[in-house]
């Protein structure tokens, strides 16, 4: 979708992982992905058990540490510096990974560059000339999740849409994502395709199919 589609009011990262956290069930295992997934540790209600899962061998995890309180030594699969909740538990990488292809998580929470209206995903490559870092575990979370959510911005910087008929970037998972989060809109992916769920604050049905490359069927 080309630039010239009129600009809009949208949520922020925090907004968007805001919205997400309030539809995760309590008790589910959830693994945050790198980026703005991990922002979703931060908005979980207090009266709501929510086991955050990371990679690189972390049970537990809690919100993001204020600057007095950082643990140079406790790190989430980001690098980015987290808490760990009463009852939190460390582990090997080995060990991490036969949580997640074993099926033993609910959710994965991941960004992405495109999402297809069949649930294909494409989160780690933009094409030959991409610089960005490897697909990392991603690949394994797509397949050993039992749902898969992607929380992204709705369309690029330059206004093409994210949410298309086939992905045009290197897949990480086939047929994976269930529900997207977006700063526009929450959207399922069905057999049918893209369901169109709820639009962010001050928007409409028609705003968000503006911006969406794939036709959005009414929930």
């Amino acid at each position: 979708m080309p630039d010239t589609v009129t600009q809009i009011k949208t949520l922020s990262r925090e907004g968007m992982a805001a919205r997400l956290a309030a539809d995760i069930p309590d008790g589910w295992y959830v693994n945050l992905g790198i980026g703005a997934p991990t922002l979703v540790a931060n908005y979980v209600a207090a009266d709501k058990e929510v086991i955050f899962h990371s990679e690189n061998g972390l049970l537990g995890v809690g919100p993001k540490p204020d600057e007095a309180h950082i643990e140079p030594w406790l790190i989430n699969a980001g690098k980015q510096y987290v808490t760990l909740l009463s009852g939190a538990s460390t582990f090997d990488s080995a060990d991490s990974f036969g949580i997640i292809r074993g099926g033993h998580l609910d959710l994965a929470v991941l960004g992405g560059y495109e999402v297809a209206e069949n649930g294909d995903l494409a989160n780690w490559s933009t094409g030959a000339n991409d610089v960005g870092p490897a697909v990392g575990g991603a690949m394994d979370l797509g397949a050993g999740a039992k749902q898969v959510w992607v929380l992204m911005d709705h369309t690029t910087k330059s206004g093409q849409p994210k949410l298309v008929e086939k992905c045009s970037y290197p897949l990480t998972a086939l047929g994976s994502v269930t529900r997207i989060y977006t700063n526009l809109a929450v959207i399922d992916v069905t057999p049918q395709g893209f369901v169109f769920r709820e639009a962010a604050p001050g928007l409409t049905f028609e705003d968000v199919q503006a911006r969406t490359g794939a036709t959005l069927h009414r929930g």
